[in-house]
């Protein structure tokens, strides 16, 4: 059986670093290690569109901003088969059948769907189209016969939601669904980037992001205003490490050369959390030495997206061809779908 992913991200505005941490690193580490036959990516505007119905604009700008994002960080579509979902009607096809199979009870006892639910306010008057949204992530999955879904922690109930309509499928009709595993991220820094104010979510509507678009004046300006320790007043004070922002990100991006380059007096971060927690050690010199590190990490895809935005057509073109490639892809499976279900009226077989 051929290895292949299926990832993707909601093209909601510009892609930041919780992103960038969480996925987009490990998707080009995973595209360049040879390991996979086949990797997908895709802007997931239709599922954007479900809680995001009223505002097509916001999602019509973000695709170009998104793909300047996925080609900026790595992506390369000579590797990777990147795509728009809107653009395979295949997948709402699959979706409609796979509707058949999942009761009310089950969509409404997946954590990951009440979690949304109330994150949006959703509880009173649940749009349809969300509610029923991993059912269309499992179309999203199976059209492309996808056996690794990159993703985090908070994904693993609509996963196995997936698995769960594979099985009972390949068991009424036919095998012919490929039940997919997660991978999880492998560094527990990745799991979940906070925002730079401390809270859990890194959000656009929260006004604590940082984009992986951002100019280096505004990366210093929101690393020097970071959430670090409210008990930290003085810097001979003990600090502490625990929900203290700035060091969730050292771990995420801190590297052993970091410290030759920009702190020489610290052998590693063990020393320098040390010295933090003992107390002697300023919030400020923490936050120039982050600053640092994550301009080196960020000014190379900062200028590589300059430079792919100076031809956004060149950008659209390559959106075509992969979703061309794409629907493809999820044509092949949707006729073996049907094949299966015995709706494929007009095929090898006759009605008769």
């Amino acid at each position: 059986m051929n290895k292949i992913i299926l990832t993707g991200d909601r093209p909601t505005g510009k892609l930041h670093i919780g992103h960038y941490v969480g996925s987009l690193r490990e998707r080009v580490r995973l595209q360049n290690s040879g390991l996979y036959d086949k990797i997908f990516v895709f802007l997931a505007d239709a599922q954007a569109l479900t809680d995001n119905f009223d505002n097509p604009d916001k999602i019509r700008a973000s695709i170009g901003e998104v793909a300047l994002d996925y080609l900026a960080v790595g992506l390369d579509p000579g590797k990777s088969t990147i795509f728009i979902q809107s653009q395979i009607s295949e997948l709402t096809e699959l979706a409609f059948y796979y509707m058949n199979l999942v009761t009310v009870a089950r969509v409404q006892r997946n954590p990951t769907v009440k979690a949304e639910i109330q994150m949006r306010n959703f509880e009173a008057n649940i749009p349809v189209g969300f509610f029923t949204y991993p059912i269309s992530q499992a179309a999203d999955i199976t059209a492309f016969k996808a056996t690794t879904v990159p993703a985090g922690e908070d994904q693993k109930p609509m996963i196995e939601q997936t698995r769960e309509i594979v099985r009972k499928f390949n068991e009424i009709y036919a095998p012919v669904l490929v039940e997919p595993d997660i991978l999880l991220p492998s560094q527990s820094a990745c799991l979940r980037l906070p925002g730079t104010d401390g809270k859990a979510k890194m959000s656009k509507s929260l006004g604590n992001c940082i984009y992986l678009a951002d100019e280096a004046d505004d990366i210093k300006q929101k690393v020097m205003s970071m959430y670090t320790d409210p008990l930290h007043l003085k810097v001979s004070d003990p600090g502490h490490l625990e929900g203290n922002t700035c060091f969730i990100y050292l771990d995420a991006f801190c590297k052993p050369e970091h410290f030759e380059r920009y702190l020489p007096e610290y052998p590693n971060l063990d020393e320098l959390k040390s010295h933090y927690t003992r107390g002697g050690l300023g919030d400020m010199k923490v936050k120039r030495f982050l600053n640092e590190i994550l301009n080196e990490e960020l000014t190379p895809i900062r200028e590589r997206r300059k430079e792919f935005a100076k031809d956004m057509g060149e950008i659209y073109t390559m959106l075509k061809k992969g979703s061309d490639k794409a629907r493809e892809t999820a044509s092949e499976t949707l006729s073996d779908v049907k094949r299966a279900m015995k709706i494929d009226y007009f095929g090898e077989n006759t009605l008769c």
